[in-house]
């Protein structure tokens, strides 16, 4: 469920808007660091408590799509590429897109009631942990949509998770909660009538040219390519987890 087998064709095709806010992630992330007006869009899109006051309220959106610092961009870019798929899949691309915004929106409100006035932000991390508040739900209410290996897993993420929000300096822990908060709440709602991943995985997979589709005789080199592709998505989380054991000692 959370072990991505497939070549970029078919997770695009697979999962587009995942793809898509990935895409964006990391446009936005080279454009303000290395492309010329990069200040300039870091300035009108970044979250500003002060600027909504005076009524620029579409940066209760756009700083879900922003990133400054490498680590953070890769960070939450890593984590939607893990888990998003899952749910985008048991949701349906509508309603993943809508919970997804609204719990990302809703974790910027909180921020602006509940925060300095003075306080600026930016990131996905409220959007994404409103994905892990949809997960907690359908391991709480919704067992016919996760299996318990793959509940054990997400529960032990986001209980580190939970705790990097309060133990790491810099982070929005108001867009953190308020974000998981919303996904939960929203959760009964967007879960209705949704199917559990594997069904729907089976009736609608996307195949590329390098897929086995027909021909059983390659079945063993393509397990050898599935084998490689899990290797390095280990080594990436070996590397995301040692970037976060370096940024907390610093």
């Amino acid at each position: 469920m959370f072990i991505r087998n497939e070549s970029f064709y078919s997770f695009r095709k697979n999962y587009p808007v995942v793809t898509i806010l990935v895409a964006i992630h990391l446009i936005l992330f080279l454009w303000v660091n290395f492309f010329p007006f990069g200040n300039q869009v870091l300035f009108w899109m970044i979250g500003s408590n002060l600027q909504v006051m005076f009524g620029e309220i579409w940066r209760l959106v756009t700083p879900i799509f922003l990133h400054r610092d490498l680590m953070h961009v890769v960070f939450n870019s890593f984590s939607l590429v893990i888990f998003g798929p899952a749910i985008e899949r048991i949701l349906g691309t509508v309603k993943f897109t809508a919970v997804y915004l609204l719990s990302g929106i809703l974790a910027n409100i909180a921020t602006y009631f509940l925060g300095d006035i003075t306080y600026l932000h930016l990131g996905a991390s409220g959007a994404i942990f409103g994905l892990f508040g949809v997960l907690v739900y359908m391991i709480l209410a919704r067992r016919d949509l996760i299996d318990r290996a793959n509940s054990q897993l997400v529960i032990t993420i986001i209980i580190i998770a939970l705790v990097m929000t309060f133990v790491n300096p810099g982070i929005n822990i108001l867009a953190h909660l308020f974000g998981f908060i919303a996904g939960m709440a929203l959760a009964p709602l967007f879960t209705i009538g949704a199917k559990p991943y594997q069904a729907r995985h089976y009736n609608r997979h996307v195949h590329d040219s390098e897929e086995p589709s027909f021909n059983p005789n390659r079945w063993a080199n393509q397990e050898k390519k599935k084998q490689k592709k899990k290797i390095i998505w280990i080594v990436v989380a070996v590397i995301i987890v040692g970037l976060m054991i370096i940024r907390f000692m610093e």
